[in-house]
């Protein structure tokens, strides 16, 4: 394993659990150590994980955890130390377009390269990790054993038909050859930007639910609210969370986890509320416009992380500039630069 981090490492620690010895290297001697700490095999560099990796004698297999931005580098790094039928893996949130171009370009080495999409996050030691993988037919069969130890397994959710085991069952999933895997995580990322924002939006509408009870500024600029005595409900956002985890149609691990930020937090005072994207949302949105494929939704979700991070000050500013050339509408300030509460 390359790259220790929470999402490595937990991948580490799940295989030494099943019997799977490993090596493992990450630049920060802290991350190495902690996977010494399970009884992995830390190395100080890339060549002394190759070097220990071939002790045995067996064929290899270097599975890359890092984020995208340098996964392809790293992946070089390690298939230039690597021998003809060996295996690396990218298994970060890499665009699918660069394993394509990868496998291409490590073909000719006999080297095997593998896309792997890792979902489960920090709770994957516990869960198991959900993958989506991208490759030959014959890698896949030669590390099915790792997959199946890193997968959550099938007794993990009611299955959905009675008889022999289905793809994707097990909890993790061939997807098909170089770039499915990261095509199909993409994609799962892109709902998953979706389905949080719509819980968060949702949320949002439950905690002002008391604004008609608040005096409004009564002026040009501000909307009129009608019928206040609709908008008078001091709900408690966090034990509404608790009560949709129980039996409601969008019950779910990101209800759960919300609930447990709220139980922990009621107000989310420590969050700025400037939201990332890593960029499967963005990857997704565009193959969405080359298929042709509407997803209002994912590219609605996507654009609220941007305006999370004020990359609509400036449209925000023209819109303004505009009401006051068209109206003489004069630009209210928030609250805190006006000197209220």
């Amino acid at each position: 394993m390359v790259g220790l981090g929470r999402m490595g490492s937990n991948l580490v620690h799940r295989l030494q659990l099943a019997g799977h010895p490993c090596v493992g290297y990450d630049r920060n001697p802290d991350a190495v150590a902690t996977i010494e700490g399970f009884g992995a095999r830390g190395a100080d560099s890339l060549e002394e994980l190759a070097s220990k990796l071939g002790e045995s004698g067996e064929r290899r297999a270097v599975w890359v955890m890092v984020p995208a931005a340098f996964a392809g580098a790293v992946v070089r790094e390690v298939a230039a130390l690597l021998s003809p039928g060996d295996i690396v893996i990218d298994g970060g949130n890499s665009n699918w377009r660069d394993d394509v171009d990868l496998a291409e370009e490590l073909a000719p080495t006999g080297i095997e390269f593998m896309d792997i999409g890792t979902s489960g996050g920090v709770h994957g030691l516990e869960r198991g990790f959900s993958l989506m993988i991208g490759g030959s037919d014959e890698a896949v069969d030669h590390l099915t054993p790792i997959f199946e130890a890193l997968a959550p397994g099938v007794e993990t959710a009611e299955r959905t038909t009675d008889g022999p085991l289905r793809p994707g069952e097990a909890g993790w999933l061939h997807c098909g050859p170089h770039g499915s895997g990261h095509f199909v995580k993409m994609v799962h990322n892109g709902i998953e930007y979706g389905m949080m924002a719509a819980i968060a939006e949702g949320l949002a509408v439950l905690e002002q639910a008391d604004r008609g009870r608040a005096e409004l500024e009564k002026d040009a600029e501000t909307t009129p609210m009608r019928d206040g005595k609709y908008y008078e409900y001091d709900l408690d956002v966090a034990a509404v969370a608790e009560v949709w985890r129980r039996g409601s149609v969008i019950a779910s691990w990101l209800v759960d986890l919300t609930a447990e930020a709220l139980a922990d937090e009621g107000d989310l005072a420590s969050y700025a509320g400037h939201v990332s994207d890593s960029g499967e949302g963005r990857w997704t949105a565009q193959a969405a416009i080359d298929l042709a494929v509407p997803a209002p939704v994912i590219n609605a979700s996507l654009t609220s992380r941007f305006a999370s991070r004020e990359r609509d000050e400036f449209a925000n500013k023209v819109l303004s500039a505009m009401r006051a050339g068209f109206g003489g509408h004069r630009e209210k300030k928030p609250p805190q630069e006006a000197g209220g509460q």
